[in-house]
């Protein structure tokens, strides 16, 4: 669903009006991706509109911008109507499987990941003249969600060299390589390492991000099944974007009392204590006429 998250990144339909516990708004194409992901896509079957503009409505968006964001998602490619009678539904197309999928992986095996390094970095350089702003954007946005900082203009890093096909696939998407080079090696005899981390990552305004969602979902405890649905539904759309955001550096890296580590525990763990009740309201709102 993080790819799905980054699909949905600047959708400017209608915010919710008071997301739980103080987090922050999301727009209303961002929480039908995270309803799809969490209660359809797995289980392979459509949805009836009127189920998701009833799972929305719990959320705070209003009929006519979940409408919307229906129709939008379809418009991307990730859902598709079909009818039975009068009744419409939406089915994640195959397009969309790859996406959740791909997501899901990434979001909710991310503790799973490897932790050494070996020292090996994997550097891109890339130029996009600044008459070319909207694909300058498009390259940074992208280059950003795939791990990769930028310690000085045209040059991206990261730890994770084994993404090198990806950054290289990224490129060619927005036909760069022409004009672009990348390598995989070690660091020379000038620089230090934890001067590219400095220059390329702002870890302090990371950090406070994971220490808002610690203490948002610390302090978070629904009692019903209804607000079990919303807690489960906004801690993914919180969280989903963290495993993209975060350059995922080494440990050596990483300042004293990193709270990343603390905020994967906790996502986990209200995740796993929510997942119950919230299927019991989804099969609640999906059994209503």
């Amino acid at each position: 669903m993080a790819q799905v998250a980054h699909a949905a990144a600047g959708d400017g339909a209608a915010r919710t009006a008071t997301p739980l516990s103080g987090t922050r708004p999301s727009s209303a194409r961002a929480l039908l991706l995270v309803v799809l992901g969490e209660f359809v896509w797995p289980t392979r079957e459509p949805a009836w509109s009127s189920t998701l503009l009833r799972a929305l409505a719990e959320l705070d968006i209003e009929p006519n911008a979940a409408r919307k964001a229906l129709h939008r998602t379809a418009e991307s490619g990730i859902t598709e109507p079909g009818r039975v009678g009068r009744r419409v539904h939406w089915s994640i197309t195959a397009k969309g499987a790859r996406i959740m999928s791909s997501g899901h992986e990434r979001t909710y095996n991310w503790d799973a990941r490897r932790t050494s390094w070996d020292g090996t970095w994997l550097l891109l350089s890339v130029s996009v003249p600044e008459t070319q702003r909207k694909l300058r954007h498009h390259l940074q946005n992208r280059l950003t969600w795939a791990g990769m900082g930028s310690p000085v203009p045209g040059q991206w890093i990261t730890t994770h060299w084994e993404r090198a096909d990806e950054i290289a696939q990224i490129v060619r998407d927005l036909g760069l390589e022409e004009q672009a080079h990348s390598f995989v090696g070690t660091l020379g005899p000038l620089g230090s390492e934890a001067g590219i981390v400095e220059a390329a990552w702002d870890l302090d305004a990371l950090a406070g991000d994971y220490r808002s969602f610690i203490e948002t979902y610390a302090a978070t405890h629904p009692h019903t099944d209804a607000e079990c649905f919303r807690a489960r539904v906004l801690i993914v759309q919180d969280w989903r974007r963290f495993p993209y955001l975060d350059p995922d550096l080494p440990r050596r890296f990483l300042p004293a009392g990193w709270p990343g580590y603390e905020a994967v525990r906790l996502f986990r763990e209200r995740h796993g204590a929510w997942a119950s009740r919230s299927a019991v309201y989804w099969e609640h709102l999906d059994a209503q006429e």
